[in-house]
């Protein structure tokens, strides 16, 4: 990096390397002057987390308050969306529907990076015996189809409720036991990456120095594998916010996923948009664009973030 000329007491003159950005303000220059449109996934994003979050401050009806305005109106002031079949505002129930997907998502995606981690990180740093056996186990799991998995889990816990939970709610047992589902399989699937760049930090001669000092294994993976994993580990995990959210609503789709009772993007495009968008296109419209929406923000913002991160596919 240039830095700045100053000159000594004595007249000698020296440069001065400029103090060097934080990692994430430098992240966050370099995604607003190189990547535009993982700037526009990251607003979208930071938008979404906004809805999620102050969701009874922004919508003006509750998810499933009746009444709203007349069954079935297109959008007007009062209802910025329109309304559905029983005069639930739409705009009201999308802005609480980001609440459960977000939730739901960001679950999972701390799971599976968890698992990640843990497994990739383990797998590719032993290697040997333990590693073939993960990874054959690894394969035996991704073998198996992830939709007829989730769907077989949920059918088992269908009637189960978890102490301490409340029946109803973005916390409902069935959520947990969703988001757990999901982050299980992206963590899985994600550990596979994880394991290759532990392979790569493994081989260096630095950890090697590190292991000739003396240190344990744990203080290896702790202080030098890990932190050296952690930009692909961001990548998936920002990835996988969007995978998450679209298995959600996939299975809301289906009618296998949360609730009846609870405002979800799929739940509304199954229930409501299949019986009467003939009638009214917005009651498909909105729900399926905000689903678009979020998607396309994640994986734009995650692409971003995968060029920014990864020196071996930084563009100038």
């Amino acid at each position: 990096m240039a830095g700045t000329q100053v000159t000594t007491p004595f007249g000698v003159p020296i440069d001065r390397p400029e103090s060097r950005l934080p990692f994430y303000v430098d992240v966050l220059r370099r995604l607003v002057r190189e990547k535009p449109l993982g700037l526009i996934g990251g607003v979208l994003v930071v938008m979404y987390f906004i809805a999620a979050i102050a969701a009874p401050l922004i919508a003006p009806y509750g998810p499933n308050e009746l009444g709203a305005g007349p069954r079935l109106g297109g959008p007007t002031l009062d209802n910025f969306m329109g309304t559905d079949n029983l005069g639930r505002d739409i705009f009201s129930r999308v802005i609480y529907g980001a609440r459960v997907s977000m939730t739901i998502g960001f679950v999972a995606v701390l799971i599976a990076t968890l698992i990640s981690l843990v497994v990739g990180a383990l797998s590719g740093y032993f290697g040997g015996l333990f590693d073939i056996l993960a990874q054959r186990l690894i394969d035996a799991f991704i073998a198996f189809p992830g939709l007829v998995f989730i769907i077989a889990v949920g059918a088992i816990f269908t009637d189960t409720q978890i102490s301490g939970l409340p029946k109803s709610g973005v916390f409902q047992t069935q959520n947990v036991i969703l988001a757990i589902t999901i982050g299980v399989l992206l963590g899985v699937g994600s550990s596979r990456i994880i394991r290759g760049a532990a392979l790569s930090v493994k081989s260096t001669a630095y950890v090697e120095a590190t292991r000739a000092t003396g240190a344990t294994h744990t203080r290896i993976i702790l202080f030098h594998v890990l932190p050296n994993v952690m930009a692909p580990t961001i990548t998936l995990a920002t990835l996988g916010l969007g995978t998450a959210i679209l298995s959600e609503s996939a299975l809301s789709f289906l009618g296998l996923g949360v609730s009846p009772d609870t405002a979800t993007w799929g739940g509304m495009l199954n229930r409501e948009a299949r019986t009467f968008m003939s009638q009214n296109a917005w009651i498909a419209i909105f729900p399926g664009l905000a689903l678009s929406m979020a998607i396309f923000g994640f994986n734009m913002l995650g692409d971003a973030l995968r060029d920014l991160l990864d020196p071996r596919l930084r563009t100038g």
